[in-house]
């Protein structure tokens, strides 16, 4: 017999469980806090239809979003840009910009469906004032 563990589970009180998220404030809560010299970034939405108004399918969305290489910053962790050897000039980004990074750059994860980056204070290349138009070459 197997003793299936629910997420949020007590291993010692298996009948209090945790229920997911339900609300917008309890699912922010889920995202992660980037620790030490780390980023954390979200992908931005790909367009749904070409230029010509031709609608995208779908599997072309996922691969734009996946090898996308602009990222908005949301949080910075706090060893980021402190090496002074590193980045004599300063940080080369802050929080709310779009900055641009290798595709693939980073570790993955989606929360409730959107897709977030982890990345190293090293692996900004640039920042970008308007990302629409940008594309992977």
């Amino acid at each position: 017999m197997t003793t299936e563990i629910l997420i949020g589970q007590d291993v010692h009180n298996p009948e209090a469980a945790t229920t997911l998220p339900d609300t917008p404030e309890r699912k922010a809560k889920q995202v992660p806090e980037p620790k030490t010299f780390h980023i954390l970034a979200v992908v931005p939405d790909a367009e749904d239809q070409f230029e010509s108004g031709l609608i995208k399918a779908d599997s072309t969305i996922h691969y734009e979003e996946v090898l996308t290489p602009v990222l908005f910053v949301m949080k910075l962790g706090p060893d980021a840009y402190k090496d002074q050897t590193r980045f004599p000039s300063g940080p080369s980004c802050k929080e709310g910009d779009f900055v641009i990074v290798r595709p693939n750059s980073g570790t993955r994860l989606k929360i409730h469906g959107r897709e977030f980056r982890i990345i190293n204070d090293d692996s900004v290349e640039a920042v970008v004032e308007d990302p629409r138009g940008i594309s992977r070459a």
